[in-house]
């Protein structure tokens, strides 16, 4: 399996992985599937530090993708990141993940970032272990923040500092 920096010309397979979980998962709190327009600009928003990568399966496929993103937009957050990590339901536990995340906590360091924070909704005990597997800690949990499909939803914080 690769894992490289995600191209335009991934983008619909990324709004594919996305989408499922939007429209079937409290592992997002979007509600509203991407359209191929959104997708193409969120795709765009993120090069450089704020990088998007993509696994690709035997045939070259991309099978999951994570993404690296501001944790905040006033400047003394400038050196913290929130990763995000989704892998297409058919090949969910099959380390994909933990490429994925293991390449962000990589480009986290590579571009000086101090600290990466993943936000885990919709009690995904999946997503928990895998940064924990990752080096991250339970920094806490923010209770009741979201709510999709009829039910509140709390969110896991984990961070690693990286630099």
């Amino acid at each position: 399996m690769e894992v490289r920096l995600a191209r335009i010309d991934d983008a619909e397979a990324i709004r594919a992985i996305y989408n499922v979980e939007v429209t079937t998962s409290t592992a997002v709190f979007d509600l509203v599937p991407r359209s191929p327009e959104e997708q193409r600009a969120w795709l765009t928003a993120r090069s450089g530090a704020h990088a998007a990568v993509v696994a690709l399966g035997d045939e070259g496929a991309v099978v999951g993708f994570g993404s690296l993103s501001p944790y905040h937009s006033r400047p003394a957050y400038s050196t913290t990141v929130e990763d995000s990590v989704y892998v297409d339901r058919a090949h969910q536990g099959l380390g994909v993940g933990r490429l994925l995340l293991t390449e962000l906590v990589r480009l986290a360091t590579v571009h000086g970032f101090h600290s990466l924070i993943g936000r885990i909704g919709g009690h995904n005990e999946a997503s928990v272990r895998l940064h924990e597997a990752c080096g991250f800690e339970l920094v806490g949990v923010e209770r009741e923040v979201g709510r999709k499909f009829g039910r509140w939803l709390d969110v896991v914080v984990m961070q690693r500092l990286v630099g």
